[in-house]
């Protein structure tokens, strides 16, 4: 019997994944629940298990391609029976968006397409004039990260062909259609001052695609930040992004896009619990099982900052600032292949033995791949630490829908004044970046000053 393993649907708001690795091949042997392959989402990157055991018969979709949910990727024999095992090929219609087959392609052989040619299919892409079904009144079927993407570039989603199920407009739809320049409404791009075109049409087209043999594939969405023709020169080494890369490009440019960033520094004397934690780690970890490291200090007095400023608790929706009730911490985990923010969701109605469990387990999780999509959504607030790899401060870019992050650095020691004799301390700079458009810097530097003052009398025994 034969099993079909299907593209699931890692959250509400997910109609779309790529595989980024198989860790089977076909003829291997597969267990019920074993790690089969992983995917990368908008939301999180996470190894998918096998829905039966068996033998992996054929991989349907092979490794870096993007298909919706519930889209066959493979296929298990149930019963184990011994198959010729075929060879992974990748599946070439599926490469290429299922619009394309409306204008096919010259049959003349070319070599191999590379990113920039885009800049010649306005003129053989007519169809975006007419708006799609749906387009008049109806509410267009997108992601939220979709929209956002829309929103920027002021593409109207009625007039790009959507992909997905249902008519659904995918993330490469809206990438493929800024590309190629076809997305903006007719009546805006005629009204347009040449002042305001887009950058594509306005620097001039390389007279020569990438260097031969593929050169770096840009993303989409970075394509345009740079003339490509002075990316190529001297001796270079081109390594496409990542998956995951591309997700934090797209949400990084989108952040310093949305909100103006202003940043607050300030120094707080960790002497103290530095003290505590070095006299009671060995004995946390005994007791509790979880290691005790500094980032729960930091955790409980945001916490409590954030209640009294709540302000920094919040997002920004146009014109309606949403102020948050719970406070949820996004606390940003480095990875070997890029970086993730998973959410410590409540944070003010747990203890400090809590938070501590609780961010080393998402901790480890999120380097194993073992998070849920919903453990790296509805962070209110975000902080991340650099320190630990030695920088002494860092202007982090804030982590959207959020309205400010913390970065803290590296904890050294440090000669410092005190009542007028100078001392030894150990001391950490605060470096919180903010959106202007809700938080004023008067707000911001209290909330600091909060943070500091709260670490630096901390009083609480943490055994």
């Amino acid at each position: 019997m034969s099993v079909d393993v299907i593209m699931p649907q890692m959250g509400e708001s997910i109609f779309e994944g790529t595989i980024t690795r198989w860790l089977k091949k076909p003829g291997d042997r597969v267990e019920r629940d074993e790690p089969l392959f992983e995917i990368s989402t908008d939301k999180v990157d996470a190894e998918i298990p096998a829905p039966s055991a068996g033998t992996l018969k054929e991989i349907k979709v092979s490794e870096g391609q993007t298909v919706p949910i519930q889209t066959v990727v493979a296929v298990i024999d149930a019963a184990g029976s011994a198959v010729a095992a075929p060879a992974p090929t990748p599946v070439p219609e599926k490469a290429a968006p299922p619009k394309a087959a409306a204008t096919p392609p010259p049959p003349a052989s070319a070599p191999a397409p590379s990113p920039v040619p885009a800049a010649s299919a306005p003129a053989a892409a007519p169809a975006p004039a007419a708006p799609r079904v749906g387009g008049n009144g109806q509410k267009i079927r997108s992601s939220p990260l979709v929209r956002k993407l829309a929103k920027e570039h002021n593409v109207d989603l009625a007039a790009v062909e959507g992909s997905g199920a249902g008519g659904r407009v995918s993330k490469k739809d809206i990438l493929a259609a800024l590309g190629s320049g076809a997305a903006k409404p007719a009546a805006q791009a005629a009204a347009a001052p040449a002042a305001f075109a887009p950058v594509a049409a306005a620097r001039p087209t390389p007279s020569a695609p990438p260097p031969a043999g593929g050169g770096a594939q840009v993303h989409p969405a970075l394509e345009n930040a740079v003339p490509r023709e002075r990316i190529y020169f001297g001796n270079y080494e081109a390594q496409p992004m990542s998956v995951m890369r591309q997700r934090i490009a797209e949400h990084m440019v989108a952040s310093k896009h949305v909100s103006p960033h202003v940043y607050s520094v300030d120094e707080a004397d960790m002497t103290g619990i530095a003290k505590m934690r070095e006299r009671s780690k060995a004995a946390f970890e005994s007791k509790y099982g979880t290691k005790l490291t500094f980032m729960p200090f930091f955790v409980k007095a945001c916490v409590e900052a954030l209640r009294a400023f709540p302000t920094v608790n919040a997002s920004a929706d146009g014109a309606t600032v949403v102020l948050h009730r719970e406070v949820n911490v996004g606390i940003a985990v480095a990875l070997d292949w890029g970086l993730i923010v998973p959410v410590l969701k409540n944070a003010e109605e747990k203890n400090f033995l809590g938070i501590a469990r609780g961010i080393n387990d998402l901790a480890e999780r999120a380097r194993a791949k073992k998070l849920k999509p919903e453990e790296v959504q509805e962070g209110t607030f975000s902080i991340t630490n650099p320190g630990v790899y030695g920088g002494l401060m860092g202007l982090p870019v804030i982590n959207q829908p959020n309205v400010a992050i913390l970065g803290i650095g590296a904890i050294q020691k440090r000669p410092m004044v005190i009542e007028d004799a100078i001392a030894i301390r150990s001391m950490v700079y605060l470096t919180l970046s903010y959106d202007h458009r809700v938080v004023d810097g008067a707000v911001a530097h209290q909330f600091v000053g909060k943070v500091k003052a709260l670490l630096e009398g901390w009083k609480e025994e943490v055994l």
